[in-house]
């Protein structure tokens, strides 16, 4: 049985692309309170299934694909740039291809201009026919308005004509910094990226006896397994220790673990290669947000996962990205070094505190990685600044491992610069073996 909430979701999901949706309409139909439908909207609207822009409504939106994160919809445009719709809202849900800057002669201007674009000028009104004759969307820059025939021509076309007060410069670089956070957003890997899916999973019902372990075991191979009740909820877990010298005849749910950890879809790989470390686990459920069994992950699953992302190029580069790309090993000293690019800086040219901590978290990392086969979980970490470190400045670093076991490392990291101390940094970590 799904929940209210479920029921939603799905109602969203099989809108046509472009259908505006509301609070009371959902409500209504649903016959669910409008609290209810509130939230379920929200949900949707952070699954990217809809879009909210102000003054037009809720709008059912195409939900990209991992590998198709580089465009927008005019939607998602609106409210990157605080923008007002014009004309042409029945248009919103749609994605666009490419944006032309429209700072040349009108003539030139409709060479680069074409279907599925969006042209960004000022308060040329011709420019603005012309565009949405081409099968382009407009976006006015400067806070102007149009002529009503023009807006009257963007509803007709079903193509966007918004309006902004930023200029054209700071929209062109807003939008393009929106792709490259997307960009990002998209290398990020989570649980529903590498989980095995429910028809693939192995479970237990509540009133199953331990012979069903025994049955999944040699099926399997594995030796941990979810339970679950009549509604597919996860309520246990049973291991071979839950369950070992104990009569095949029981019924399972007087020897499960109760109130079993569970992560979901959303969860990252980080957070949850960090629980299976922390709680020493090999398999976690993967459940929705009314527990409902989905899959499980497991920690080779993680492991494999943490590999594959060490061994992927960066498309968007975060600052730990940059941090790594430029610190390199010194073998014959066993050191690592870098300089201090404009990047690492905070607004008084200096190495900004969390890039410092950064640079020593990535070379204790590589330390383990390299004498220990192992991947780190930093747990805690104490760091001191000795003194401010200028933009240009070459840093040396050296971490030296002061205590390690099987699952904990004790990591001490020096930084220098012209053979000074600029800092010290104490790692506690957790080991990830591969």
């Amino acid at each position: 049985m799904t929940t209210k909430h479920e029921q939603i979701i799905q109602h969203i999901i099989s809108l046509d692309v472009g259908h505006k949706i509301s609070v009371r309409q959902i409500a209504k139909q649903l016959n669910v309170s409008d609290g209810t439908a509130y939230r379920a909207i929200k949900d949707a609207e952070n699954q990217g299934l809809v879009s909210t822009i102000e003054r037009v409504g809720t709008i059912r939106i195409e939900r990209k694909k991992k590998e198709n994160f580089e465009k927008l919809t005019f939607a998602e445009v609106v409210n990157i740039i605080d923008g007002q719709v014009l004309g042409g809202s029945n248009g919103l849900h749609k994605t666009l291809s490419k944006f032309v800057i429209g700072a040349m002669q009108l003539e030139a201007m409709m060479r680069y201009t074409e279907a599925g674009s969006l042209l960004i000028v000022g308060n040329r009104i011709k420019a603005h026919e012309l565009a949405l004759n081409e099968g382009a969307a407009v976006l006015i820059t400067g806070g102007f308005d149009t002529e009503g025939h023009i807006k009257k021509l963007a509803d007709d076309k079903e193509l966007p004509i918004i309006s902004t007060s930023y200029d054209t410069f700071t929209v062109a670089a807003m939008i393009n910094r929106a792709i490259y956070d997307q960009l990002i957003k998209k290398e990020i890997i989570f649980v529903g990226d590498i989980a095995t899916t429910l028809e693939e999973t192995s479970y237990i019902k509540t009133k199953d006896t331990i012979g069903k372990w025994y049955e999944l075991n040699e099926k399997s191979g594995h030796s941990r397994f979810p339970i679950v009740d009549e509604k597919l909820r996860v309520i246990g877990m049973v291991s071979s220790k839950d369950i070992v010298g104990k009569d095949k005849n029981i019924i399972i749910d007087r020897v499960m673990s109760k109130k079993p950890l569970v992560v979901q879809s959303k969860t990252s790989l980080a957070s949850v290669s960090h629980t299976m470390v922390w709680e020493g686990i090999e398999v976690v459920p993967v459940v929705d947000s009314s527990g409902i069994l989905k899959g499980v992950v497991s920690r080779q699953d993680v492991l494999k996962a943490l590999q594959y992302v060490q061994r992927q190029p960066q498309v968007g580069e975060t600052i730990d990205d940059i941090v790594s790309r430029n610190l390199q090993f010194l073998e014959d000293e066993e050191v690592y070094t870098t300089e201090v690019i404009p990047q690492m800086t905070n607004q008084l040219g200096t190495l900004s505190n969390g890039v410092f901590t950064a640079l020593m978290t990535e070379a204790s990392s590589r330390l383990l990685q390299k004498d220990r086969k192992a991947d780190i979980a930093i747990e805690n970490i104490t760091v001191y600044f000795n003194k401010p470190v200028q933009i240009e400045s070459i840093l040396t670093i050296k971490p030296t491992v002061l205590g390690v076991g099987r699952l904990y490392a004790k990591i001490d990291v020096e930084v220098f610069s012209e053979n000074k101390l600029v800092g010290k940094g104490l790692i506690m970590a957790q080991l990830i073996h591969r």
